[in-house]
């Protein structure tokens, strides 16, 4: 009789793209255990399953969670965590929540507001059943991908659909602050960075940090995602402004005219002037194909 294990010892995951992402994580801290405040690159939810941790976050400053309560954070907050027992949780990563039901996921963001102060949830029983269940496949040295995403749906299933309104229109409101709030950021500040190191010290965040919160946010790393920005500000204002070349070379964070030239034959097919002459005849310019 085969033995009550998963299916790898049947089937060959080691080519699964999912086979090796960290979604869905198991940690085990020992009292006394600290890791210090850092800023999330990604929303989080995280599941008490045992002990007492003391949570540091704007929104749970010196917070202790205990068993079965779990809390969000999102993407972009800071949160420092120190384990004043033995402590058992699960931690859940996401980008965006999966859906089982859109209409319901809409009604909730429509409704969030920034509550009083911010309590964690109590997990219901199906949900503990489901959370308690988790470390048993998560501590396995490749816990199918396709496996986890399943149970992330149920997970967020469990969540969105089973628990009122209000609490939750309070509970998912840090992501809609957040995001705009890096989103507000990101578009007052590009056009006055040279590159995505200042950009990154500007917000005071490392620079990997930065990277992946953009990529998260945006679906594109910084640096393309400025080149864009600058490519479609200086058409505009080739086109619509009569601001001299020199100050749009500037204005761009151009070292010199001549690597600003270099820049727009490269990206427009043309000199700056050139580029300006063309659309006061009337003629369309734009970004090479």
């Amino acid at each position: 009789m085969p033995g009550d294990s998963f299916c790898i010892q049947y089937t060959n995951c080691t080519g699964c793209p999912k086979a090796v992402e960290n979604i869905l994580i198991y940690r085990n801290l020992p009292k006394g255990e600290h890791i210090p405040k850092d800023k999330c690159t990604q929303n989080c939810m995280l599941f008490m399953i045992k002990g007492e941790l003391l949570i540091n976050s704007e929104e749970y400053p010196g917070n202790t969670l205990r068993e079965r309560q779990f809390i969000l954070q999102a993407i972009g907050s800071k949160v420092e965590i120190l384990a004043l027992t033995d402590v058992e949780y699960v931690v859940y990563w996401f980008n965006e929540l999966p859906l089982l039901c859109e209409d319901r996921y809409k009604e909730m963001m429509e409704h969030t507001e920034v509550p009083v102060t911010y309590t964690p949830l109590i997990m219901s029983e199906r949900l503990y059943h489901l959370v308690t269940s988790m470390p048993e496949f998560l501590n396995k040295e490749t816990p199918c991908g396709k496996y986890i995403d399943l149970k992330c749906k149920e997970l967020v299933f469990l969540i969105t659909n089973f628990y009122p309104l209000p609490q939750l229109s309070s509970f998912f409101y840090p992501i809609s602050t957040y995001t705009e709030s890096f989103h507000y950021f990101v578009m007052q500040n590009y056009s006055n960075v040279k590159n995505v190191e200042e950009f990154a010290h500007l917000g005071g965040y490392t620079t990997t940090t930065f990277r992946r919160l953009f990529k998260n946010l945006y679906g594109m790393p910084v640096y393309e995602w400025i080149l864009e920005k600058k490519r479609e500000g200086i058409l505009e204002d080739l086109q619509h402004t009569k601001m001299r070349i020199t100050e749009i070379c500037n204005k761009y964070g151009f070292d010199s005219l001549s690597h600003f030239a270099h820049f727009c034959k490269d990206s427009f097919g043309d000199t700056p002037r050139a580029l300006r002459k063309k659309a006061a005849s009337g003629e369309k310019i734009g970004k090479i194909q």
